[in-house]
C-alpha cells in the first residue's frame, strides 16, 4: 500500500470495504482528506456493555449474548420481527418494526451485539429497532464497548453512520499527522484554541462533551476566520490599490439635485445623503449598503449619488433585479429629471436587438449619462466610456461576485482604468450577524423613518373560508373610488396550485365579487411593452385591480392603492410578503394588507403571525433570521459564497465577533497574507472564498 495522504482514494485503503468507499463515494467523500471533514452532525451517548441484568430502562444501552427465540407477527404494514436475547445475567426482548426480513439473517443460535434505549416492558426490559452487529461464532469476539460518546455522520441508504463510523476510525490515526495548522500556538493560546488536529479527533473520537464542543469551537472560528480575511482582504485592497473618480460636491451642486426632488428630503435621508457626498468626493471607492424599510425613500438617495456622477461629468448606473422594477425606475426617474439635460436609457433583456446595439455604442462613447437596467448590465457587452457611481437595488437578489463583477466595467477611454463608487441598497434590512458576514465589505447606511403623508398598513391574518368576506370589503373599497392588489403565487391551472393561480382567480374574480370593476393581470410573462401599458393604466387610475404575481414586490408605487389580498399568504418568505405589503400604504389614506392563508407548519404560523404583529421591516428581519436560521439566509444560491458547514451564526456571535477583529487587524498587518507563515492560511483562503469574493487577483 502507498503511504497515507489526504488524497488517497478509500478504496486504496486497507479495512475499508470497496462497496463502503463507492457508497462515500456518491457521498462527495472519495477520499481520506474529505472523509475527515464528514463531520458528525450529533452524538449519542451510549453505556458502556454489561450483563443484561445491570441494564437500567430509559438509558442508551449495549449488550452482547445469544438468540434463543424469534417470531414474526402483526399481519401488512404493522409485522414486526421479535427475538430474545440472552447472556448468563439475564433476557432482553427485542423488536424491529417493518423489518420481517431479519428472520433470514438472525435466528435461535445467533450471537448478536446490540445498542439502542432499553424501556420497561412488564417485568423485563425490550429494545425497539436496536442497532446489532452479528458476531461471528468462528473467531475472537470483539472487546466489550466502554462508555461512550458515539458520533452520528450524515448518512445514507447505501451506508449507514456506524459504517461511516468505522471507516473513519480506520484512517483517524494516520490522517491526523497530516493536517497542517493555519494558526500558530501563540495565536491559539491566546483564544484557547486546540490544534486543528486535536479539533477534527475531538469530532471524531470524543473522550467527553467538553472535547466535540472544543473541536466545534476550533472549526467553527476557522470559517468565520476565513470569510472575515477574505472581506477585509478585499476590502484593503479596494482601498490601498483602486482608484474611484472624486466627485464635486459643493452647496450649488447640492441645490440644483434638491431642486430636481419632487419632496424636501427626511432629516434621515439627509443624514445618508452627507455619508454618500462625503464618500463620492473621495478617490477611494465607496462601498456602502444603504438599508431602509419599504417606502423609506431610498431611491431619491440613490438619485442623488446619480447626480452628483453627471454633475462631474461622469456616468452612473442603477441596476435593478427584475425588468418590471428596472421599468418602473426609469419611468420615475425619467419624470423626475423631465426638462433636464441629464441622459436617461433603459436597458435590460427584453430590449430589441437594434435598440440594444445603438445603447451599447452611446453607453461607451459617453453619450448617455445614467443607464438604468437589469443583470443585463453586467454582461462582458456593455463597456462604459466613464462609469463613476454603480447602483445595486434589492442588494439581496444580487450575490457577493456579482457586486464585485460590475466594478470590471469601470473604464476610462485614454486613461488609467477606474473602478466605480458601488452603493447597495435594500429594503429588506440586513439582520445584525449577517451584515458582519455577508456584507462585512460595505459601510452601513441607515434610513429609519419614512417620509411624512406615509401611512402604517394594518395587516390581518384570515383562513380561506373568510376568502369572500375579504373579497365583499375589497369591492367596497373599489366602489369608494381606491384600488386594490391581488397577489396570488402561481400564472397557471396547470400549477397544482388550486383555485388561487392568477388565470383561474382571475375569472372567478371577473364573474363574481368583482363583476363590472375594470380588472388586470400582471405577471413576468408579459411583453415589457405589455407589462408598461398595464402599470401605465393601473398607475392614472383606469384599472381598479391588479391581479399579479411578485413581480409587484418592489418598486411599484401608486398612492391611491389602499388594498392588498394576498392568497396563499404562507407560500411566502417573510421578506418577500413585507416587500408586497409595502405596495399598500404609499399615500395619505388607511390601508390594509389581507393575508389569506392557513400554514400548515409552525414556522409558517410564525411568519404570518409577525406580519400582523409589525410594520417595521427591521423587526422582521431579526423574526426571519430567528425563524429561518442562518443556514437558508446564507445560503449559496442567495449569496453567492459557500455555506458554512461547522459555524452557526445564530449561536456564534461571540465567535463570529472576536473572528471579525482577527481578520481586521491581521489584514491591516497583512494586506495580501503573503507573509512565510501566512502560506497555508492564503492557500485555504483562496481556495474557498477566492472566486465568490473575487480575492483571486488580490496580491
Amino acid at each position: 500500500m502507498p503511504t497515507l495522504v489526504l488524497t488517497t482514494p478509500l478504496r486504496d485503503v486497507p479495512g475499508i470495504h470497496p462497496r463502503d468507499a463507492d457508497a462515500l463515494a456518491s457521498m462527495g467523500l472519495p477520499n481520506v482528506g474529505r472523509l475527515i471533514a464528514h463531520l458528525p452532525m450529533r452524538y449519542e451517548h451510549e453505556e458502556a456493555e454489561t450483563g443484561i441484568a445491570d441494564l437500567e430502562p430509559g438509558r442508551i444501552i449495549s449488550a452482547r449474548g445469544e438468540i434463543t427465540a424469534t417470531r414474526v407477527s402483526g399481519m401488512g404494514r404493522k409485522r414486526r420481527f421479535e427475538a430474545v436475547l440472552c447472556d448468563e445475567t439475564g433476557r432482553l426482548d427485542l423488536v424491529w418494526f417493518n423489518q420481517a426480513y431479519l428472520r433470514d439473517k438472525i435466528g435461535p443460535g445467533s450471537r448478536l451485539r446490540v445498542q439502542g434505549t432499553a424501556k420497561q416492558r412488564g417485568p423485563g426490559l425490550q429494545v425497539a429497532n436496536p442497532r446489532f452487529e452479528i458476531l461471528d461464532p468462528s473467531s475472537d469476539e470483539p472487546a466489550e464497548y466502554d462508555a461512550r460518546l458515539r458520533p452520528v455522520y450524515p448518512a445514507t441508504e447505501a451506508i449507514n453512520s456506524r459504517a461511516i463510523e468505522k471507516c473513519v476510525r480506520t484512517v483517524l490515526d494516520g490522517a491526523l499527522p497530516l493536517i497542517d495548522d493555519h494558526l500558530d500556538a501563540d495565536f491559539r493560546r491566546a483564544r484557547e484554541l486546540p490544534t486543528l488536529r486535536d479539533a477534527y479527533r475531538m469530532l471524531h473520537a470524543p473522550e467527553s462533551e467538553g472535547d466535540h464542543q472544543s473541536g466545534r469551537r476550533r472549526l467553527a472560528y476557522d470559517e468565520l476566520l476565513l470569510l472575515q480575511l477574505g472581506v477585509h482582504m478585499k476590502r484593503a485592497h479596494l482601498r490601498r490599490t483602486l482608484t474611484a473618480p472624486p466627485l464635486r460636491h459643493d452647496d450649488a451642486i447640492d441645490a440644483r439635485i434638491r431642486a430636481r426632488l419632487p419632496f424636501t428630503l427626511t432629516p434621515q435621508q439627509d443624514r445618508v445623503v452627507a455619508d454618500i457626498a462625503r464618500d463620492l468626493s473621495l478617490s477611494t471607492p465607496t462601498n456602502r449598503l444603504i438599508q431602509g424599510d419599504v417606502g423609506s425613500g431610498k431611491t431619491a438617495v440613490a438619485l442623488y449619488a446619480m447626480l452628483m456622477a453627471t454633475a462631474t461629468d461622469h456616468q452612473a448606473a442603477l441596476l435593478a433585479p427584475t425588468e418590471l422594477l428596472a421599468e418602473q425606475h426609469f419611468l420615475s426617474i425619467s419624470s423626475i429629471l423631465e426638462g433636464s439635460e441629464v441622459r436617461l436609457a433603459l436597458l435590460t433583456g427584453s430590449t430589441p436587438a437594434s435598440e440594444r446595439a445603438s445603447l451599447l455604442a452611446q453607453i461607451e462613447a459617453g453619450e448617455l449619462d445614467i443607464v438604468i437596467g437589469t443583470h443585463a448590465l453586467l454582461t462582458e457587452t456593455v463597456k462604459f466610456h466613464s462609469l463613476a457611481v454603480a447602483i445595486i437595488d434589492e442588494q439581496h437578489r444580487f450575490g457577493v461576485h456579482q457586486r464585485a463583477h460590475l466594478r470590471t466595467h469601470a473604464t476610462k477611454a485614454g486613461e488609467t482604468p477606474v473602478t466605480p463608487h458601488v452603493l447597495v441598497m435594500t429594503a429588506t434590512p440586513i439582520p445584525r450577524t449577517l451584515g458582519m458576514t455577508l456584507f462585512g465589505d460595505l459601510d452601513v447606511s441607515t434610513i429609519d423613518g419614512l417620509p411624512p403623508g406615509r401611512t402604517p398598513v394594518k395587516t390581518s391574518v384570515v383562513t380561506p373560508d373568510r376568502r369572500p368576506d375579504v373579497y365583499q370589503r375589497l369591492r367596497i373599497k373599489l366602489d369608494e373610488g381606491e384600488q386594490a392588489y391581488v397577489v396570488v403565487p402561481a400564472i397557471d391551472e396547470n400549477s397544482d396550485d388550486g383555485p388561487t393561480n392568477l388565470r383561474t382567480l382571475m375569472r372567478r374574480l371577473e364573474e363574481g365579487p368583482l363583476r363590472g370593476s375594470r380588472v388586470a393581470a400582471l405577471h413576468g410573462r408579459l411583453k415589457r411593452d405589455t407589462r408598461e401599458h398595464v402599470m401605465g393604466r393601473f398607475r392614472a387610475g383606469l384599472i381598479d385591480c391588479l391581479i399579479a404575481t411578485t413581480v409587484i414586490e418592489v418598486g411599484v408605487d401608486v398612492p391611491n392603492a389602499t388594498i392588498m389580498i394576498i392568497e396563499d399568504a404562507d407560500r411566502f418568505g417573510l421578506a418577500q410578503l413585507h416587500q408586497l405589503r409595502g405596495r399598500v400604504g404609499r399615500g395619505d389614506k388607511p390601508s390594509a394588507c389581507v393575508l389569506i392563508g392557513e400554514p400548515t407548519t409552525e414556522d409558517g404560523r410564525k411568519r404570518l403571525d409577525a406580519m400582523a404583529r409589525t410594520n417595521s421591516g427591521f423587526v422582521l428581519a431579526e423574526k426571519d433570521f430567528e425563524i429561518r436560521g442562518p443556514g437558508e439566509l446564507f445560503g449559496t444560491r442567495q449569496s453567492g459564497l459557500p455555506p458554512f458547514q461547522v459555524a452557526d451564526l445564530s449561536r456564534d456571535l461571540e465567535l463570529l465577533e472576536m473572528a471579525r477583529r482577527d481578520a481586521a487587524e491581521w489584514i491591516d498587518r497583512s494586506p495580501r497574507l503573503n507573509e512565510p507563515g501566512e502560506v497555508t492560511l492564503r492557500r485555504r483562503l483562496m481556495k474557498r472564498y477566492g472566486e465568490s469574493l473575487g480575492i483571486g487577483d488580490v496580491g
